[in-house]
């Protein structure tokens, strides 16, 4: 076998394979041996078809049977043979069979060479921050207001009322689908209208009449509206004061606080919101340290790996729309949204896998039984989810890789030059 390689553009290679002919000869009369083994002529017994006749019969085709055998054998023996990996199936093409020889050529992308750069320049910022006393307070006024009552007011409306409405939208002088509605409760303050909609009621009382200009947004999900100035004629049926609960007993067994203590509450709910808290800063931190990781390594990634990537993203969001109850196949989306989240996750899963393998990582057993008991600790039985996890390595692979990814993480910070940076939980959770 004589195999030649021709680097073209990138990371894409043109591998010529040539055999002997003896070899597809070979090939030829083994194909064509066991085709005389089931096949059945009018004459003939089964199995008993004269090689002559099965040769005159079938032989063109044996021999286009046998190419398949031989690409598929021999493409895995040329690539070895020139330490090549590559990083998709080939494209086979010019396929020559003529006589003195058998020819064919691979295309193919090969996978980069991944290196690891010094980090020891590379700088990164990190945030830090912490629950206080004024948040959990600010947590707890947007529980009452989730469970406020509204009582009609006889005065005009103030931020945080709640007006009754109708209106009609109109894009240059026309209604538009969806513009108009009647009695609709809306709380001003809320942000539940484009800018500038909730502002042109404020200060109106019962029975006002108003005409608001305002305009969509450029991102606006309707695409037939986005950017465009709209009038509305606003109609206020009714303006009501928000009445907010009191914080106490009943108020807090309504969250699952058993012995109806404010002081039990509030531990609650910072709990929560420090689990909350940590989770993001820890998200946060990685994903900056990993866009410093991509600044600091340019490299060429195969395509092939990239559409695959692709599919996958796009499997996930079919999937996630479904479950929120799209109907199935009732979208199409874009390759284009894919494509550059694709390519940072194969960039760096490829970094990633390099820092693992020079570094010879492995999951830490201890963070692993730490990472299962934090996520067990916001259900009401976590030792049932603790088992549950640890009852199935398909359940812990999951932990054991974000735990590996923690660790290549930490690797990296130890690298870098760390800025410590302080936020807010505010900050955070926007």
């Amino acid at each position: 076998m004589q195999v030649s390689v021709e680097t073209l553009e990138g990371l894409q290679r043109r591998v010529t394979v040539e055999l002997p002919a003896e070899q597809v000869n070979q090939a030829v009369e083994k194909k064509l041996q066991e085709i005389a083994k089931t096949v059945r002529l009018d004459g003939f017994r089964p199995g008993k078809v004269p090689l002559s006749v099965v040769r005159q019969r079938f032989g063109q085709s044996a021999r286009q049977e046998a190419w398949g055998d031989l690409i598929q054998h021999s493409y895995y023996d040329a690539v070895t043979q020139e330490g090549l990996r590559p990083a998709g199936d080939p494209s086979i093409d010019d396929i020559k069979d003529e006589g003195e020889g058998f020819t064919y050529v691979a295309n193919i992308e090969v996978m980069p060479e991944v290196k690891i750069n010094q980090m020891s320049d590379a700088s990164v910022g990190i945030i830090d921050a912490e629950v206080t006393d004024a948040d959990v307070d600010t947590m707890i006024d947007k529980l009452r207001q989730q469970r406020a009552a509204f009582d009609t007011v006889e005065r005009a409306a103030a931020d945080g009322d709640q007006v009754t409405i109708s209106f009609v939208g109109k894009v240059d002088g026309e209604e538009f689908e969806g513009g108009a509605a009647e009695s609709v409760p809306l709380v001003l303050g809320s942000g539940s209208m484009i800018e500038g909609f909730e502002a042109g009621i404020l200060g109106a009382s019962a029975g006002d009449e108003r005409t608001i200009e305002v305009t969509f947004p450029d991102d606006y999900q309707a695409e037939h509206l986005a950017g465009k100035p709209a009038v509305f004629d606003i109609t206020v049926q009714s303006v009501a004061e928000q009445i907010l609960p009191e914080i106490d007993e009943d108020f807090v067994k309504a969250f699952g606080i058993e012995d109806g203590s404010v002081d039990s509450f509030r531990k609650d709910i910072r709990d929560n919101m420090e689990r909350e808290l940590t989770q993001k800063i820890k998200q946060k931190n990685k994903e900056t340290i990993m866009d410093v990781l991509l600044e600091q390594h340019e490299m060429a990634v195969p395509s092939a790996m990239i559409e695959d990537e692709v599919k996958r993203m796009m499997e996930e969001t079919k999937q996630n729309m479904q479950q929120q109850g799209a109907a199935q196949g009732g979208f199409d989306l874009p390759i284009d949204l894919f494509k550059e989240q694709a390519e940072r996750r194969v960039k760096l899963g490829m970094l990633v896998s390099e820092i693992m393998s020079q570094n010879s990582l492995s999951a830490d057993d201890d963070r692993i039984r730490e990472t299962v008991e934090l996520y067990a600790s916001s259900y009401e039985k976590p030792e049932e989810v603790i088992e549950w996890y640890y009852g199935s390595p398909e359940r812990l692979d999951p932990v054991k890789n974000l735990v590996l990814e923690d660790q290549v993480v930490d690797w990296l910070l130890e690298q870098m030059q760390v800025e410590n940076k302080t936020s807010s939980f505010d900050e955070l959770s926007a």
